[in-house]
């Protein structure tokens, strides 16, 4: 290839160049998914992972306590299982069910642990852990109140009719232990929020172009 041939290439190849800017100058920037406030569908999910941990949290609590007042390990998780297995479960000593009522007392504390992060991601986002664990104590203790006076109360005698006393859950867990229950599994939640802090995605200049 001769000198005037290595010219028109070059010509030509600068053209494509200037063409290519041209069309990318114009080019419709591309617009990424950059929430930067309240975000509240990863605040459910967190919520869910630190429910597992509240739930552990908790759990091992009632069995500390009932170890140390001469009770099952597993007491409240017995008790628990009242609701679908009616009074054998409270003489359950070990075995696949009490396994299965662990993973559904887990599985409980994950979708519970939905609504006390989305509160605390609304209302204690950068407060201090004071103010976390108080918002945190709030809403532990009304979930505590709706599910065992508003829902389990009614629901469980329902259910079934040949046990006495029909509601086990609510008559058979002191109100103290409940309410502690709940409260350690919100403050866990508390604790471990900045875990889960969401920050937004900082945009870097090439985000605007595909």
């Amino acid at each position: 290839m001769n000198i005037e041939a290595k010219k028109k290439e070059l010509a030509k190849l600068r053209q494509q160049a200037r063409q290519l800017e041209a069309e990318l100058s114009g080019a419709t920037p591309v617009v990424m998914f950059q929430p930067t406030g309240y975000y509240a569908t990863y605040y459910a999910m967190v919520g869910m992972l630190l429910g597992l941990f509240g739930a552990m949290s908790s759990l091992l609590l009632n069995v500390v306590g009932s170890a140390l007042a001469g009770k099952h390990p597993l007491e409240l998780i017995r008790v628990y299982l009242t609701f679908p297995l009616g009074d054998q479960a409270l003489e359950m000593e070990s075995g696949l069910a009490l396994a299965v009522g662990c993973c559904l007392y887990f599985g409980t504390g994950m979708l519970l642990g939905v609504p006390v992060y989305l509160v605390l991601a609304r209302w204690a986002d950068r407060g201090s852990l004071g103010k976390r664990l108080l918002i945190a104590s709030i809403v532990s203790i009304l979930i505590w109140v709706v599910n065992y006076y508003g829902f389990l109360s009614w629901l469980q005698p329902l259910l079934v009719e040949d046990m006495s006393p029909k509601n086990y859950i609510v008559k058979l867990v002191p109100w103290q232990v409940a309410a502690l229950t709940h409260l350690v599994f919100g403050w866990t939640l508390a604790v471990l929020y900045p875990l889960g802090r969401f920050t937004p995605r900082q945009e870097s200049p090439t985000d605007s172009v595909n």
